[in-house]
């Protein structure tokens, strides 16, 4: 049955599986189109999948209205102590949840196909790319397989006889009777959903779920729960950021390496198209960063993955026109509106059609009170067909970092740009960086949530020891270390208005970055760090009112002291692990604002 698997280890390991699963069959993904085109023809013909007219080669799934999100509650990381896993983790102890998932996955394939896949995170061949294989029951997560990461024959190739991989248990959750009907959506009820991580086997096993990093386990789940613990413990770092390049006009290079939490406009961002004459840019990647010190002693950086998996509402061609040319074509699309012409649309995209099917399909229409696509509606496309990926986006080596960004949503308080005074405060505003809530985080729309590093979600270890790793690194990089920036593109007024434009215009605060590496401008020091002078952003051609501009850039002190003792109550749960050199950086800044609390 296993007769293409060449790896000792991992035809043992199917063996095991299929033992355990009980599929009717097994299928060894070769990552060719011709099997790409064949699964996606099988769920379209059972149902699950709707072909687009207007798109070319380009499909709509609906998923289970149970079934739309990560479900961070269900998440867990288990080891046997839970300090291992630390107070942003959900801990359970590793003998324990396998007992409970084992019950579960006993049989849970009856009716279904096993598909083996073999799979890169990184271009294959590149010291920094590792590779694993994912076992699914789901077609629809072999078919995102192929776009999110490098699958098939030259990944069995690369793992010869005895090459070691990460193991990926997925399944829905849904078994079949015989002549059972399956369902356009399997998977399973909430409370049967689980997306667990052992970090001492570096494994993964989830069951339940067929929705995007639930299901798709390259991605969040090794490439930044299993491979964050794999770079503490080999001294490189795993994180949850863009990678863009900008390029000056004059021809200098800068690389950009930006932590941001979902829906927070990373995409936008990682896809920016410069307002600034002269200026340009390149998509390195959107959303997850490998980075290693290079023989120079500076940091270079590498995606891991091979597609976007990007969040469709607020998408649009003012928004981020690269992504819109990005989705014409070979794209998977989740939980948005089919268009009576066969194509899909979402809050956002620009003018609603006057009927649509939405994402639950339901008749809609504009003004129906419901939204027409799920808010956390997705894409799923190749990064090669962006328009402005880099040429460098599968260089081998990686590209060496310039600035770190750190950033999130806040309609108040924080303004639009300020830099680190060194390193540990630069580490400090990552650890304490915080957002206002979206759809694509669990939890109520809008409420502030302290998301450090925007790795709260990803992180596979206490996060104390994670700051201690940062910390690390910034030692061993001294000098070469990146600068460190922290940016906030959703400043409001009192009228509710956004302060700035956003989108292209970003490249305006960018520059002022360039410019501050190449030691070409000052700052002006604050309590909070240092920031730029109104005159030193280049605002040419940008309409922005005076007040605009003044607010953007003003650190309100009496509003950053009242930040203080929720700061105070978030390092708090980390105890006596939490860095000592984090509480001096707190303590400093508490003396810079003049609060004795």
């Amino acid at each position: 049955m296993q007769e293409g698997l060449a790896n000792n280890g991992l035809r043992q390991w199917v063996n095991e599986v299929v033992d355990l699963c009980r599929p009717d069959s097994v299928c060894i993904c070769d990552g060719s189109r011709e099997e790409y085109d064949r699964l996606m023809a099988g769920m379209v013909e059972r149902g699950m999948a709707t072909p687009l007219s207007q798109r070319a080669h380009s499909f709509l799934f609906r998923s289970d209205p149970s079934d739309v999100a990560r479900v961070e509650d269900r998440t867990f990381i288990a080891t046997d102590h839970p300090e291992q896993a630390g107070p942003t983790n959900n801990w359970v102890n590793a003998g324990e949840l396998k007992h409970t998932m084992l019950g579960l996955y006993t049989g849970c394939m009856r009716g279904r196909t096993l598909y083996v896949i073999p799979f890169s995170m990184g271009p294959l061949g590149s010291p920094m790319a590792r590779l694993g294989v994912e076992l699914t029951d789901s077609p629809y997560v072999v078919c995102s397989m192929h776009i999110m990461t490098r699958v098939g024959r030259p990944v069995l190739a690369a793992l010869g006889t005895n090459g070691n991989f990460i193991r990926a248990l997925h399944s829905v959750g849904a078994p079949l009777a015989p002549g059972e009907a399956d369902r356009a959506w399997p998977c399973a009820p909430i409370a049967e959903k689980y997306i667990s991580h052992f970090p001492a086997e570096d494994l993964i096993w989830s069951y339940g779920s067929g929705y995007g990093g639930n299901a798709l386990l390259g991605k969040k789940s090794l490439a930044l729960r299993i491979a964050s613990v794999i770079a503490k413990r080999e001294g490189w770092m795993a994180e949850h950021m863009l990678l863009l390049r900008l390029i000056s006009p004059q021809g200098k290079q800068y690389h950009v390496a930006g932590a941001f939490p979902s829906a927070s406009g990373k995409t936008n961002l990682a896809m920016l198209i410069p307002t600034l004459p002269g200026w340009q840019a390149e998509c390195l990647g959107d959303d997850i960063a490998w980075l290693r010190i290079g023989a120079d002693g500076r940091l270079y950086a590498i995606n891991p993955e091979n597609g976007f998996f990007g969040v469709a509402p607020g998408t649009s061609y003012q928004s981020n026109p690269a992504a819109m040319d990005t989705v014409r074509g070979n794209t998977i699309f989740t939980n948005c509106a089919l268009t009576d012409d066969g194509d899909v649309w979402w809050e956002g995209m620009g003018p609603a059609p006057s009927h649509a099917i939405d994402w639950q399909g339901r008749d809609w229409r504009p003004g129906s009170g419901v939204p027409a696509a799920h808010p956390n509606a997705r894409f799923t496309a190749p990064a090669a067909q962006c328009p402005v990926i880099s040429p460098d986006w599968e260089n081998p080596q990686g590209v060496p970092i310039d600035i770190f960004l750190f950033g999130g949503r806040s309609s108040t308080v924080v303004p639009l740009v300020f830099e680190s005074v060194g390193w540990d405060h630069g580490v400090f505003l990552g650890a304490t960086a915080s957002s206002e809530t979206t759809a694509a985080n669990i939890g109520a729309v809008g409420q502030l949530r302290r998301d450090p590093f925007a790795m709260q979600p990803f992180c596979g270890y206490n996060m104390a020891d994670y700051f201690q790793h940062w910390l690390d690194m910034g030692d061993r990089l001294g000098s070469k270390a990146p600068r460190i920036f922290y940016i906030n593109w959703f400043r409001k007024n009192e009228a509710d208005e956004w302060l700035w434009p956003g989108f292209g215009d970003n490249s305006r605060v960018l520059e002022w970055m360039c410019r501050r590496v190449d030691g070409e401008v000052a700052a002006r020091e604050t309590p909070i760090g240092l920031m730029p002078e109104p005159g030193d952003l280049n605002l040419t051609g940008l309409d922005l009112p005076a007040d605009h501009l003044a607010a953007l850039l003003d650190v309100d002190e009496p509003a950053w002291r009242a930040e203080i003792p929720d700061i105070e109550a978030h390092f708090a749960r980390f105890g006596a692990r939490l860095p000592r050199r984090l509480a001096d950086q707190l303590a400093r800044l508490k003396e810079r604002l003049g609060d004795s609390v």
